[in-house]
């Protein structure tokens, strides 16, 4: 049976034409444009931040395109830069990642929000939201552990450094967030959808598919899209278990499987390795490598562009209609019922193998002691200061990006046209897709060289901004396309001005989904290492809170991990690697437990919309 129970292609959406802002009491609200167009300013300048880095570094050098695109061989010794092999690697791990996390994730998602009462699912949810809150250098750790020996059996390949083990940890890194956002979009379709469907006659299964996911469908499109963003973008988990082999390509098509479990690179394993410090600021070699950094934005925007297609100006698609006998839809029905809710067992065993590693091999930060003393040494005492350092890198982050983020989702949620929504949001992806070492390299000549600031905590937040910002206006702008469009009718209806019906309706209706945004945005600025390393943090040495700003570094746990694990011939450090990594993740966990409770009483809130 099809039926589908979706807002009619000329229905007035958010994004349609409407009354301006005049005179009187709309002037009152005329703040929320400032607020939103400040949003997109601070997305188009980190755009052009960047590429002016990129561009500077092309122009110091000459860059052979062709080679770069067409040649496997990198050397150089030689003066020979062919990236071919690393876009091939690139492509490799988020083919891989995506295939893995996208059906769980979604499947997941719709046993959460459509099967499970609301007293089991929430703290389902937060488990699998808890996954969000691991550092990407703790994923790589476990990856070392678990995920290479997995490889080395399956392929019967030593070491079992792999792009299909860095394929793995992506699809388990980007998994929480494709549950997260597609949760916040299904839970937005109102439950009157739900309810006449059901009046129909239909099964659980065929509601699902003709009067929810034609509604939710371009949020849970956004949620693959910030996946695919940070699978593009993550350097440190996949650096420690793909293999840093240079020039690797499939010999043939029948060699594209086998080429899988063998060593490999990627654009971001290159350009966060060790040559853009030997490569300098100029000559061919750093105008190769920023080359690379130019190919890596474009093939986000080119994914975005490609996975955005129809999202924004054109109605939903209805799903087509199937014949189906009337005695399989309660078998059906119920097979399909058995897939999604076991589809929540796998995050479910990850998150507890992964606590259960990490409480074995961090013990040391089950002692109070820990927490609160300072390091001693290399590898010695406590974290304290590196803790203190953190959460001051993260609040201050939190307060800039989530204003910022949240302007540029309303703007292109409410104000921008289709086509301008669909450019802004490629380049608010493309920002969230691009490698942290680019930003951290960025940022040090922006700020600790050009600006005179030296390692400054400020620098380090700045610089972590564009991590939170597009995550938090992605989910925003999402939330917003799957507002019913009689909300938007009523509003305007009443007589408000769009200024007045951002703030009226828009705002309370979008913030829980971009506190969503903002927390899985902020998890993953926790655990970033390269950018700190360039812009912010010291080993050791460093107060446990800065005074000033200029030439004011701090300690942070990422970076602590980080500097450990490289020792990996000391026990003690190790243990101290496991133990910071440990409370990191505890951290990150009461963060985002605080948050969820808060969110649920802002959903609560806003329970007239529906």
């Amino acid at each position: 049976m099809g039926l589908t129970l979706e807002r009619p292609a000329q229905a007035p959406g958010p994004a349609a034409s409407r009354p301006s802002s005049g005179s009187g009491r709309g002037s009152r609200a005329r703040w929320v444009w400032g607020w939103a167009y400040s949003g997109i300013l601070s997305v188009l300048l980190t755009l052009t931040v960047l590429l002016g880095y990129l561009v500077t570094g092309i122009a110091s050098g000459t860059v052979d395109w062709a080679a770069l695109f067409t040649s496997s061989t990198w050397s150089p010794g030689t003066l020979a830069f062919g990236g071919l092999a690393m876009i091939y690697g690139s492509a490799a791990v988020c083919v891989l990642a995506l295939s893995l996390a996208v059906p769980v994730g979604w499947a997941a998602a719709v046993a959460l929000s459509e099967y499970l009462p609301p007293r089991l699912a929430k703290p389902l949810r937060l488990s699998i939201e808890l996954l969000a809150a691991v550092p990407s250098i703790v994923y790589g750790l476990i990856g070392i552990m678990v995920i290479r020996p997995f490889v080395a059996d399956l392929g019967d390949v030593p070491g079992g450094d792999s792009l299909l083990a860095a394929g793995i940890v992506l699809a388990v890194m980007i998994m929480p967030t494709i549950v997260a956002v597609s949760v916040d979009a299904l839970a937005a379709v109102p439950g009157r959808y739900r309810e006449t469907a059901y009046s129909l006659g239909l099964t659980r299964r065929e509601v699902v598919r003709s009067a929810v996911l034609p509604q939710a469908r371009s949020g849970m499109r956004a949620g693959v899209l910030l996946g695919l963003a940070r699978a593009l973008g993550e350097a440190i988990a996949v650096f420690m278990v793909i293999g840093r082999a240079d020039g690797r390509l499939p010999e043939s098509s029948g060699d594209i499987f086998s080429s899988l479990v063998r060593p490999g690179q990627t654009l971001t394993t290159k350009l966060a390795g060790p040559e853009p410090m030997l490569a300098g600021t100029s000559g061919p070699y750093f105008a190769a490598l920023c080359g690379l950094g130019i190919i890596l934005l474009a093939l986000v925007a080119v994914a975005t562009v490609w996975g955005t297609r129809g999202s924004t100006g054109r109605a939903a698609r209805a799903p087509r209609a199937r014949r189906s006998s009337a005695w399989l839809r309660t078998p059906k029905d119920r097979l399909t019922a058995v897939v999604r809710l076991g589809a929540l067992l796998l995050p479910g065993a990850l998150l507890v193998g992964m606590l259960g590693i990490l409480l074995a091999r961090g013990g040391a930060a089950l002692d109070p002691a820990f927490w609160f003393s300072p390091s001693e040494g290399a590898a010695g005492g406590g974290i304290r200061d590196q803790i203190l350092g953190t959460l001051l890198l993260l609040a201050t982050t939190a307060l800039i990006a989530l204003p910022l983020g949240y302007g540029a989702g309303v703007m292109i949620g409410t104000r921008a046209s289709a086509r301008t929504a669909r450019v802004l949001e490629t380049l608010t992806v493309a920002i969230g897709g691009t490698p942290t070492i680019l930003l951290g390299l960025a940022g040090y000549v922006l700020f600790c060289t050009t600006m005179g600031w030296g390692r400054s905590w400020l620098a380090g937040a700045v610089v972590l901004v564009p991590v939170v910002v597009p995550v938090v206006a992605l989910t925003t702008a999402g939330r917003i396309r799957s507002m019913p469009a009689e909300i938007t009718e009523a509003a305007f209806a009443l007589g408000l001005t769009t200024s007045q019906y951002v703030r009226s309706v828009v705002i309370p209706y979008t913030w829980p989904a971009t506190l969503t945004g903002l927390l899985l945005g902020l998890a993953r600025a926790a655990g970033e290492t390269a950018p700190l390393i360039f812009t912010a943090t010291v080993f050791f040495g460093a107060p446990a809170l800065p005074t000033g700003i200029v030439n004011a570094p701090v300690q942070a746990l990422p970076t602590h991990i980080f500097t450990l694990s490289q020792d990996s011939g000391a026990p003690e450090a190790i243990a101290q690697a496991w133990g910071s990594a440990l409370v990191l993740v505890l951290i990150t966990a009461g963060l985002l437990s605080l948050a969820v409770l808060l969110r649920n009483r802002f959903e609560g809130a806003r329970r007239w919309t529906t």
